[in-house]
């Protein structure tokens, strides 16, 4: 089945939203954001998985892309918080 625009278009709105529906429960701290966040990516990264390999390929894309997106944000305030001497995930 070929990548359709509008099918990784679907997959990317339906990540952001699963990320950002973690991030908005697990906003107590920047702590419990980014466990929140490597969590809720790394099962996004598995629906993926399964959907590449059963589903949509195209919505596969947009869900991996979306929610590596939002990983790397949480590692980007990791970094910061360590560049200021403050190591968040322990």
């Amino acid at each position: 089945m070929p990548v359709r625009g509008q099918s990784v278009a679907i997959g990317g709105a339906a990540g952001a939203a699963w990320m950002l529906l973690f991030g908005l429960i697990f906003n107590g701290s920047a702590r419990s954001y980014v466990w929140a966040s490597l969590i809720a990516g790394l099962v996004g990264w598995g629906a993926a998985a399964v959907l590449a390999r059963f589903g949509d390929r195209g919505v596969a894309v947009g869900v991996a892309a979306s929610t590596g997106v939002a990983v790397a944000i949480a590692g980007i305030l990791v970094a910061y918080r360590l560049a200021g001497g403050d190591w968040l995930l322990w």
